[in-house]
């Protein structure tokens, strides 16, 4: 999330009238992310969540989004539920964007997370595999392996800048996970962005899962993979392998990793680190101008990206044998 389209007082105005959720009182852009402009609005009926979307995000992929978040609602899963206005729609347009209206939920991330958030996380991601699994939408991941060597072109010429030798590293990573990479493995809805900032506890408590933007039809394992990815390193750089698992084991609780996926966990979780980096890369390197945005450190899942090539088997990340 963060804010790259500024709306002004009379377009919030007149885009808010068309539901029934009362006057606005106020609307505070919302930092945190990258890749939409999101304002906390709080109107006569309460608390929401107004969502522009812009760069990545496609318009015709927004009904997917939007009926996904309908769907797992439905299936009991904690989620932002969308707006619908007068004219029963739950997508319209804001200063030139696709804008979507959801329900708010009670909670905020963690920045810090411990054992406990990772086994609430890993059931959460399990729950959500088998609440989408009678979903009849299909999205294929534009940020799997095939879109990893466009974005890699795209900051090669200027990798080396944010790190010698960057580029030819990444190169070589980016080979070998296109030629290993399984095509073969338990596949259904995954949310593809679970990092910390898009779960939202209350104390202990895990109260919901946000941000479904990346969401698509992809190998549950390489779910798990992103989370382990985003949950389990140290802020210097380290793997924990309690955190790894409790994550693993939270999620097998709720739906077991077949022999194919604890083989692959490995491969999936270099793709995932080499997936962040490259997005972040991009994004580092093409910042737009006045955009209320922090871009994230590529390099971090540089780092990542060299444990994972270490690691041989699911046991190097937590999962007992």
């Amino acid at each position: 999330m963060a804010v790259y389209t500024d709306v002004s007082d009379e377009e919030l105005s007149a885009f808010a009238s068309r539901y029934d959720l009362g006057a606005v009182l106020a609307a505070k852009g919302i930092a945190e992310g990258v890749e939409n402009s999101n304002y906390l609005l709080h109107t006569e009926k309460g608390f929401y969540i107004l969502t522009l979307y812009e760069k990545r995000v496609r318009e015709e992929d927004l009904p997917f989004f939007i009926g996904l978040m309908q769907h797992l609602a439905a299936a009991g899963l904690t989620c932002p539920v969308p707006v619908r206005n007068r004219e029963g729609e739950a997508l319209g347009r804001l200063a030139g964007r696709p804008a979507c209206i959801v329900t708010f939920l009670d909670g905020m991330g963690v920045r810090r997370p411990g054992v406990g958030h990772c086994a609430s996380v890993g059931e959460a991601l399990a729950r959500l595999h088998l609440a989408g699994a009678d979903f009849p939408m299909r999205r294929a991941n534009a940020l799997s392996v095939r879109g990893w060597r466009p974005l890699f072109e795209a900051a090669q010429a200027r990798a080396d800048t944010v790190a010698p030798g960057l580029a030819k590293a990444t190169e070589e990573a980016l080979a070998r996970l296109e030629a290993e990479w399984p095509g073969d493995l338990p596949e259904g809805v995954i949310h593809a962005d679970l990092f910390p900032d898009n779960v939202f506890f209350l104390g202990p408590r895990l109260s919901g899962l946000i941000d479904f933007y990346f969401a698509c039809t992809d190998a549950f394992a390489y779910d798990l993979a992103v989370c382990l990815n985003a949950w389990c390193f140290e802020a210097d750089g380290s793997y924990n392998l309690t955190k790894g698992q409790a994550m693993i084991a939270g999620y097998e609780r709720v739906r077991p990793l077949s022999g194919g996926e604890l083989e692959a966990l490995p491969v999936l979780c270099r793709g995932a680190a080499l997936r962040f980096m490259l997005t972040r890369l991009v994004d580092w390197l093409n910042v737009p101008p006045g955009a209320l945005v922090r871009p994230k450190d590529p390099l971090e899942y540089y780092r990542k990206l060299r444990f994972h090539e270490r690691a041989a088997t699911a046991s190097d990340y937590g999962r007992r044998t």
